[in-house]
């Protein structure tokens, strides 16, 4: 993967890109999508304009966990029969829009480089009619998941305390931070037994990034881990509305409160 050609550049896609931040992990089943769906529900009921991006091109499920069935997907928009605003759903249940993948299949994910790099700019274009737009990401450090963090101004890295889970996180950083040092990166603790839990997962992932990378990202939050999220994922319901008062949906308030700068 490091022998890959660098990125190209973004140009007037950065001066656009203020408001989108990527939800990246480096590798699957930490959770990313459902903090992501959460998130951006949590972010809804504050009051926030919110577009959901599923950027998950080889394994897109955003609306399989929210029970979608969309009329239009990312897939129309790179076959070229849609544009990118036609294929933008309400989800009324959060309050927020979003923009699905095509569940099932892995051939989005080989899509030119070219054309990436157009979809990546009609998508900072339709950003600036939202206060944030959350990319959620695919797991690892491919092409296309570098292509769309590259236009971000800040990455949400999540990881857990497993060790496979903090090796591919410190991957992840290191690429990134290798090709656009200038996005902020921020670290969120997933599915920890406490607090103290996620403060040491977190801790030893800042030792590795401090002593090989000189950079110190920051941690963001801490989400508890909780029965309830499994049992409103197997429901395909948003848990902000089916336990609002449970553990990890306080935690994702809190969470995007701190994003907001509150």
């Amino acid at each position: 993967m490091m022998s890959e050609a660098p990125l190209p550049r973004p140009t007037a896609v950065r001066a656009q890109a203020r408001n989108m931040t990527a939800i990246a992990s480096g590798k699957g089943g930490v959770g990313k999508t459902w903090f992501a769906i959460t998130l951006a529900h949590a972010l809804a009921r504050a009051g926030q304009r919110i577009l959901l991006f599923d950027g998950d091109l080889g394994l897109a499920n955003l609306d399989i966990q929210l029970g979608l069935m969309p009329k239009h997907d990312l897939g129309g928009v790179i076959a070229g029969r849609l544009t990118l605003n036609q294929a933008v759903v309400t989800y009324e249940d959060g309050g927020f829009d979003i923009v699905a993948g095509r569940s099932g299949t892995g051939g989005l994910a080989n899509i030119p480089v070219s054309r990436l790099q157009i979809l990546t700019e009609d998508l900072a274009l339709l950003a600036a009619t939202y206060d944030l737009v959350l990319l959620d990401l695919g797991a690892g450090v491919e092409r296309t998941v570098r292509q769309l963090a590259s236009v971000t101004s800040c990455c949400i890295v999540v990881v857990t305390d497993e060790p496979t889970s903090l090796t591919d996180a410190y991957a992840f950083i290191k690429v990134l931070h290798q090709e656009r040092p200038e996005i902020a990166i921020k670290v969120v603790a997933n599915m920890v037994n406490s607090n103290r839990e996620g403060e040491r997962t977190y801790n030893t992932l800042l030792k590795a990034c401090q002593g090989s990378l000189k950079i110190s990202p920051p941690l963001l939050g801490i989400v508890r881990r909780d029965n309830k999220v499994r049992e409103a994922i197997r429901t395909q319901s948003p848990l902000l509305t089916r336990f609002p008062n449970a553990e990890a949906a306080v935690d994702v308030e809190a969470i995007a409160q701190k994003l907001l700068g509150h």
